[in-house]
């Protein structure tokens, strides 16, 4: 059996893997597949890969591109959610905040810095014509952390996907006031350069599988049920971002890859540029 380490948010995107992994498919295949469930988001698990603690990355697209053009020694080998993922802007249920425009002189929680809830909140910005050299940022590592610095005052708003949020919504802990969809493909999947290239045939065989379960994971019996008990999660809600979510079996295309490092770059996220060929395998 192959050991290979494999890193993800804990959350509904990621339930076709833990299926592939429970129903023993790449065990099949001599593999050990070794999930870490990582709640801090994309700055962590870009951290686990730098330091060799995973092999594999289940990761926001802009997070990664930046990290890479900053030095991660990784590569991405295909594009996981095609769709964009929406990101709810969450402010603590008692703030008088109301609306986007309120949120101008405001400071975000962030989990950390250059992850999604940090990236996203400067895209936004840009899109509200906000001076973005002039965002203030809290870090509070995960969504638990957010919780406290909104309700204590220590920042004012928050950007994480909605459906992960909504039942913290629903029960009084967050008011949402708006969305921000991301301008590309949500998550991709990236490998630790090293681990690639001495174990190409494994990661292509590891691709088939999961790319086999994510064509066919909408028209699994009673899926809506399943992810709405693992996940704490209304069914209405899971049915509605089943609805809007489209897995991808391709690799980022050239095009694709521009916009967001470009957009990175424009927004001073990032200070120089890298051939696609450098960052996508």
């Amino acid at each position: 059996m192959k050991t290979i380490r494999i890193a993800g948010v804990p959350e509904h995107f990621n339930l076709p893997w833990h299926l592939c992994i429970e129903g023993g498919e790449f065990e099949e295949m001599g593999i050990d597949l070794q999930w870490t469930d990582v709640p801090e988001g994309t700055g962590k698990m870009c951290q686990m890969l730098r330091n060799e603690e995973t092999d594999i990355a289940i990761i926001l697209t802009e997070g990664i591109v930046k990290d890479i053009v900053e030095g991660n020694d990784s590569r991405i080998v295909q594009v996981y959610v095609e769709s964009p993922l929406i990101w709810g802007i969450h402010v603590d249920n008692k703030a008088s905040f109301s609306s986007v425009s309120d949120l101008k002189n405001a400071k975000v929680a962030v989990s950390r810095m250059g992850s999604g809830s940090h990236l996203m909140a400067v895209v936004n910005a840009e899109r509200q014509n906000w001076d973005t050299k002039q965002l203030e940022f809290e870090i509070v590592n995960n969504v638990d952390g957010a919780i406290e610095a909104l309700s204590s005052g220590k920042a004012d708003y928050f950007m994480w996907e909605k459906f992960t949020t909504k039942p913290l919504v629903d029960n009084g802990t967050f008011k949402r006031i708006a969305e921000c969809p991301t301008p590309w493909p949500c998550f991709v999947i990236a490998v630790r350069d090293k681990f690639l290239k001495e174990n190409k045939a494994i990661i292509e065989q590891i691709l088939d599988i999961i790319n086999t379960t994510t064509e066919e994971f909408k028209y699994i019996p009673s899926i809506d049920r399943n992810l709405a008990t693992r996940y704490d999660q209304k069914i209405e809600d899971i049915q509605l971002w089943l609805s809007k979510t489209q897995w991808s079996q391709k690799q980022l295309d050239e095009k694709t890859f521009n916009t967001v490092q470009n957009q990175l770059f424009k927004l001073n996220l990032i200070k120089n540029k890298l051939d696609y060929a450098k960052v996508v395998s």
